[in-house]
């Protein structure tokens, strides 16, 4: 479905801010959170974020790489996240960053002790309550951008 933006409008900032005021500046407060303020390492974050921007389709942030002070990933990251469970690109933190975003949007009652066990290895609760509202947040706000055909026209301020 593609929302009517009236001639003029910026998109995101239309159905974000304008269509419902009092929920979607609320989300764009959180969607900035995320970036604004997390603790997690750029390639954990990446490999979570490239992989519900694969599991969503949302061609924006398919081609969006976090840059933290001048630094990206690299160009072919996005092929190792798309072989998570191979690649050798991908320490355990980032591999485990890829597979709870993957098993969050696809199956999170299959997330069972042996996943937790694991993850609790490598990660902190803290980290993990922050990684799960990250994934959480990219999952809702990917997929109603893509939902709405927003995908292609979405612009993020630079953090």
């Amino acid at each position: 479905m593609n929302v009517d933006i009236p001639e003029g409008k910026d998109p995101i900032g239309y159905v974000w801010g304008e269509m419902v005021p009092g929920i979607g500046i609320a989300a764009a407060n959180l969607s900035l959170a995320v970036y604004q303020h997390t603790t997690l390492g750029l390639r954990e974050f990446e490999a979570a974020r490239l992989r519900i921007a694969q599991i969503n389709g949302c061609m924006f942030c398919l081609d969006w790489r976090t840059e933290r002070e001048g630094v990206k990933v690299e160009d072919d990251f996005i092929d190792a996240v798309t072989q998570w469970r191979t690649t050798d690109a991908f320490d355990d933190r980032a591999r485990l960053a890829a597979e709870y975003a993957e098993r969050y949007a696809l199956d999170h009652h299959g997330l069972d002790e042996e996943f937790w066990s694991r993850m609790t290895e490598h990660y902190s609760q803290v980290e993990i309550v922050e990684l799960t509202m990250s994934i959480g947040a990219w999952l809702v706000f990917g997929r109603l951008n893509r939902v709405f055909g927003l995908d292609a026209m979405c612009v993020l301020p630079k953090f």
